[in-house]
């Protein structure tokens, strides 16, 4: 069995981050989303892996290198436009040849692994095999609808009147039959090759397709908020290591690392958290569920549930929550008179400003 990574998207949802940076390398518990899937892959005994990419390509490239570092063998496989998941099945047929292959989303993030995924459907051997899970409004997801029975009858992407509340996770698995079901697709309304289209050809043609409605943990880390909520449940699991210099003026309370090379002074920090190596916390508050990436400065400042990107600064600053800080970003206080909000922003941005 292969696996093919899909890693080419723009990630309009996470903008400004992303005009910048590739969506699946922004951090989760200072690791990038796309390496949780990786080593998910190679915890279920896949080693070739195919990674689509696109724009972001040489930023992937310098992370993934050749896969080594993962136990894997990677190959990249350029694509010049998102134009749908059965695309890249389409631009990927001679990486795949006749084997089997598990197609994973970058920047989904399924708490467990897919070993069990993957050992059922090399048991099972359907033609197909997909993930579900239940949401509350799957009219921004692919839809499946199932029978009585609990058997696969339809498919739609984003339906308008959707026909159950379940919707497809980022991670298929397929045998070789799928790449005729591809290769007959027409785009979609959206303008793509869906691979709903391709699952419900399967059917159509009398292919077994079998599902997994899952209960436990299911994140497309594709907007903030998501981000934030996976970086919590990531940093639950943290066990406490403390590597770099703390002193004695400090408090570490609960589930904290701080790296080799980070420092801490004066300040208090209840966990989870992390601070990463070459950071610095100086004077300030670091409270639950948040991430401060490598070479980062907090100084006489107070933030909590965030993630910090390599690079950045915050000074001075009384309070930061439920914020995504972007690498080499710098927060600082406003100037006190006259009272005003003094701003540089990029397209996209959201900005939320207390009276």
């Amino acid at each position: 069995m292969k696996a093919l990574v899909l890693a080419g998207g723009a990630g309009s949802r996470l903008r400004p981050i992303t005009h910048t940076s590739a969506k699946q390398l922004v951090p989760v518990a200072n690791k990038p989303v796309l390496f949780y899937g990786l080593e998910a892959i190679r915890d279920a005994g896949i080693r070739e892996v195919g990674i689509v990419v696109g724009d972001t390509a040489a930023e992937i490239r310098r992370a993934v290198g050749d896969g080594s570092e993962f136990g894997l063998q990677v190959t990249y496989l350029p694509q010049d436009a998102p134009r749908g998941l059965a695309h890249a099945v389409l631009i990927a047929r001679e990486f795949l040849g006749d084997d089997d292959f598990v197609m994973y989303l970058g920047d989904n993030f399924i708490v467990g692994g897919i070993n069990g995924l993957v050992e059922r459907f090399r048991r099972e051997r359907p033609q197909a095999q997909i993930m579900l899970t239940r949401v509350s409004d799957p009219r921004a997801f692919g839809v499946a609808e199932l029978d009585a029975a609990g058997r696969v009858v339809g498919l739609e992407e984003k339906p308008a009147e959707p026909k159950s509340d379940l919707a497809l996770v980022g991670v298929y698995l397929f045998s070789p039959a799928v790449h005729a079901a591809v290769a007959g697709l027409k785009p979609s309304w959206r303008d793509e090759l869906e691979i709903t289209d391709a699952i419900q050809s399967l059917l159509d043609e009398g292919h077994r397709v079998e599902s997994t409605v899952i209960s436990g943990y299911w994140k497309d880390t594709g907007n903030v908020t998501d981000m934030l909520e996976v970086n919590r449940l990531v940093l639950e699991s943290v066990e406490p290591s403390v590597e770099g210099d703390v002193d004695a003026a400090s408090e570490l309370i609960g589930r904290v690392v701080v790296e080799a090379g980070a420092s801490v002074a004066g300040s208090r920090i209840v966990g989870p958290a992390i601070i990463g190596a070459g950071s610095v916390v100086r004077d300030s508050y670091v409270g639950p569920f948040t991430s401060i990436d490598r070479d980062c400065a907090v100084i006489d400042s107070e933030i909590e549930y965030s993630i910090v990107l390599r690079g950045a600064s915050i000074d001075g600053v009384g309070r930061i929550e439920v914020s995504l800080i972007g690498r080499e970003a710098e927060v600082t206080p406003a100037p006190r008179v006259p009272k005003a909000h003094r701003l540089v922003l990029g397209d996209h941005s959201k900005v939320q400003i207390s009276k």
